[in-house]
């Protein structure tokens, strides 16, 4: 993994609350290997947005703005859904 994706999963490991933790660096975890240039700077820029509406978001108890409904959105909301689940 690159320098730049190193940064990105050290950050969704610590973004503030303990849940968004578990959901954000679980997701980078897996996820941040094979996503694209592109798809890891709308991860970036979601991480960018408050916990509490992040955390609304994914978990579905608030609809997701336009400009952050992105596939990496998607994504991450169904690794949120399927780690709920466990």
């Amino acid at each position: 993994m690159d320098a730049s994706r190193k940064r990105l999963l050290f950050r969704a490991r610590h973004m503030g609350t303990n849940e968004n933790d578990i959901f954000f660096g679980g997701f980078a975890e897996e996820n941040l290997p094979t996503l694209s240039n592109e798809q890891c700077l709308a991860f970036e820029k979601l991480m960018e947005v408050n916990d509490p509406d992040l955390f609304m978001w994914v978990t579905g108890a608030k609809p997701v703005p336009a400009e952050h409904d992105s596939d990496v959105m998607r994504l991450l909301r169904s690794f949120t859904l399927a780690q709920a689940r466990r």
